[in-house]
C-alpha cells in the first residue's frame, strides 16, 4: 500500500492557515465597506432630493444639469396640457434621460461604479418623487433658498461621488471625461452644459428666475468639488531617517502609488535624511498618513493640494 508524506511543516501549514484567514478578513473588510459606501449613496441621494424639493421646486427655480433638463420637460409638458394627477415627473424624467448615460459609461468604467451610480439614481428618482414638495417656501428670501438649497444639493452629489459612484446625467459625463482628461472639474463641465441651459431659461421665464437658479447652480458646482476629494490631486513629501523600503513597499501595495526616492542631507545637522515624493488623490491622503506612522511615528509630512499634475496620472474616482 501507498504511504502519502505530509509535504507541509507545521510552521508552513501554520502560514497557509494564517494568510488564508487573511483573505477571508480582507473580503468581509471589503464588503463592510462597500455596505457603508452604499448607505452614503442613498443619504447623499436624499440630501439632493431634499435640497431641491424644499427650496428649489417650490419657488419655480430651476437646477442645473439634467435635472434642470427633467424641470424644463416638466413645465413643456405641463404647458402642452399634459397632467400628471399632480405629480411632478421631474424624477422620472430625470431617471429616462439618464438611460442613455448609463449604457455609455458601461463602456468606459468599472462595473462597480456602474452598479453603484445605477443605485444613486434610482435613489434620488425616488426621493425627488416621493417627497412632497411644500406649497410655500419654507424661506420667503429667494437669496437664502438658493444658497441653502444649492449647499444641501452640493453636499448630497459631494457624498455620491466621494463613495464611488455618480448622480448620473451630466455629472456621469464628467466623471468620465474626468476619467482620462486631468485638468478638469466635473463642477466646471457641469458649469459649461448649465450656461446653454439656463440660456433656454432666459428665453422662457424671467429674468430674476434665471438669476436665482444659475447661483443655486454655481452654489451645487463649489460644494461639490469640495466634497469630491478624489478630484483634488496632492503632493506628498516624506522625510525620514528610517529605511525607507518599509513605507515605499506599503505605498505602492495598499495605495498602488508609485514613489520617489531622494537622498537628502539635513543642513543643521547633517545627518541623511531619505525624501519620498507620492502623487495621489486629496481622498488618499488619511491612509498614507496612517501608513507613515504607523512605520515612522516621527516622519515628517509636507502636503501641498489642488497641484496639477500633466503625464501619465492615475486618477482614481471611484
Amino acid at each position: 500500500m501507498k504511504e502519502y508524506k505530509n509535504e507541509l511543516t507545521t510552521e508552513e501549514l501554520v502560514k497557509k492557515i494564517n494568510e488564508r484567514q487573511r483573505v477571508e478578513d480582507a473580503g468581509k473588510n471589503a464588503i463592510k465597506q462597500e455596505s457603508q459606501k452604499t448607505l452614503i449613496i442613498i443619504l447623499g441621494s436624499f440630501i439632493y432630493a431634499f435640497g431641491i424639493n424644499f427650496f428649489i421646486q417650490p419657488l419655480n427655480f430651476y437646477a442645473g444639469g439634467f435635472t434642470g433638463l427633467a424641470q424644463l420637460l416638466t413645465y413643456g409638458l405641463s404647458f402642452m396640457g399634459f397632467k400628471f394627477k399632480n405629480m411632478d415627473m421631474t424624477g422620472i424624467l430625470y431617471y429616462v434621460l439618464n438611460i442613455p448615460s448609463i449604457f455609455f459609461a458601461i463602456r468606459n468604467m468599472r462595473k462597480r461604479f456602474i452598479v453603484k451610480t445605477f443605485i444613486a439614481i434610482s435613489a434620488f428618482t425616488i426621493f425627488v418623487t416621493l417627497l412632497p414638495i411644500p406649497k410655500v417656501p419654507l424661506f420667503n428670501d429667494k437669496l437664502g433658498s438658493a444658497i441653502v438649497g444649492g449647499i444641501l444639493s452640493g453636499i448630497g452629489i459631494g457624498f455620491i461621488l466621494r463613495s464611488g459612484a455618480c448622480d448620473g446625467g451630466i455629472d456621469l459625463w464628467g466623471m468620465i471625461v474626468l476619467n482620462k482628461k486631468a485638468g478638469v472639474s466635473i463642477g466646471g463641465i457641469a458649469g459649461a452644459f448649465n450656461i446653454l441651459l439656463y440660456f433656454v431659461c432666459f428665453l422662457l421665464f424671467d429674468i430674476p428666475t434665471v438669476i436665482y437658479s444659475l447661483l443655486y447652480s454655481l452654489v451645487v458646482s463649489v460644494t461639490c468639488d469640495r466634497v469630491h476629494t478624489q478630484a483634488i490631486n496632492s503632493q506628498v513629501m516624506i522625510l525620514t531617517k528610517q529605511d525607507p523600503y518599509k513605507i515605499e513597499v506599503e505605498i505602492m501595495g495598499c495605495l498602488g502609488r508609485g514613489v520617489t526616492r531622494i537622498k537628502g542631507n539635513g543642513a543643521f545637522t547633517g545627518e541623511d535624511v531619505n525624501i519620498l515624493m507620492v502623487y495621489l488623490s486629496k481622498h488618499e491622503i488619511l491612509r498614507l498618513r496612517m501608513i507613515v506612522k504607523k512605520i515612522d511615528p516621527k516622519a515628517f509630512i509636507a502636503i501641498n493640494h489642488g497641484i496639477r499634475v500633466d503625464g501619465f496620472f492615475l486618477r482614481k474616482l471611484t
